[in-house]
């Protein structure tokens, strides 16, 4: 049965997510309205075939499915729970709501909280794949909630992913996430510092890389988005680091993570390590470049 689907926040990961499901909708007959304060955003995603609408609390009337994808847990919570314009008082019992921001685990937890009480089912499900993903409907989600709202938003989700994984209850997609974000930072900034010291020394960056995804240093970082300028094509390093994952958010997503260390009493000392290191590149100027331009700290020392 064909249902409406509700898509709010068409930044650059909803926006393709959004227009995965205006395709996927063409066969099966699900209709997409989406809203975003960018007008601009709106506009791309309607020439697919999205509707939209003149307010967020408009874009869920009727909706079956509600899916958010929104920079931090304060907006996440006004959207949903603020006096008035929360969608709350406008969203029907019995819907589902799915939010795919990457927030803390806390704001996700009571957000769902009051929600469910409202009878409307909720999941946390934060995504990784970053843009290319989020075009190619290739992304990966982190799912908190109930067991049966899983299922029921597994379909939709496997219209904008491939890989889709329960990770617990609710907060638990958001915690898998950090987990997630802070290894892949680590990663990075190992092998950015690893492939400058190579450079260092003399050694052409590709044959390096070559050798380091043959050996025991192979990861997805060297392997699939390598930070050193022209050893990949069609990754952000290639094209002046451009697109991609933004510094700024890599840094947001590791506050996250030293937050959710801190809460558990865990060591983290690696993370804590490169979330400095990426809040000083951000400092430096370098947050609306992609997250592989770390690459560019150990290069400049080296220059220096």
């Amino acid at each position: 049965m064909a249902i409406k689907i509700a898509f709010i926040g068409l930044g650059n990961m909803g926006g393709p997510m959004a227009i995965n499901l205006v395709k996927a909708g063409r066969a099966n007959g699900n209709k997409v309205c989406v809203y975003d304060l960018s007008a601009q955003a709106v506009v791309d995603v309607v020439e697919h075939g999205a509707a939209t609408a003149v307010s967020a609390s408009k874009a869920v009337d009727d909706a079956d499915v509600i899916i958010s994808m929104l920079p931090a847990g304060k907006h996440v919570e006004q959207l949903y729970l603020s006096e008035g314009e929360g969608l709350i008082h406008h969203i029907k019992s019995g819907a589902l709501v799915i939010d795919s921001s990457t927030i803390d685990a806390t704001t996700a937890k009571k957000v769902a909280g009051v929600l469910v009480e409202q009878g409307i089912d909720f999941i946390d499900a934060p995504v990784s794949g970053g843009v290319g993903g989020a075009k190619a409907g290739t992304l990966s989600f982190m799912v908190g909630g109930t067991v049966d709202s899983f299922t029921r938003a597994e379909p939709i989700l496997s219209q904008m992913g491939k890989n889709i994984f329960h990770a617990g209850e609710h907060g638990a997609g958001q915690v898998a996430k950090v987990c997630n974000n802070m290894l892949l930072s680590v990663l990075m900034v190992g092998t950015s510092e690893a492939l400058q010291l190579g450079i260092a020394n003399g050694l052409d960056p590709k044959v390096l890389s070559n050798i380091m995804s043959k050996s025991s240093g192979s990861n997805w970082t060297l392997d699939v988005y390598n930070p050193c300028p022209d050893v990949m094509d069609n990754v952000p390093s290639s094209n002046d680091y451009q697109g991609g994952f933004m510094v700024d958010l890599m840094a947001k997503d590791l506050g996250l993570a030293m937050e959710t260390a801190l809460a558990s009493k865990s060591s983290t000392p690696m993370g804590a390590l490169a979330r400095s290191l990426y809040a000083m590149h951000a400092q430096a100027g370098n947050g609306g470049i992609d997250f592989s331009s770390i690459f560019k700290i150990f290069e400049q020392n080296q220059n220096n």
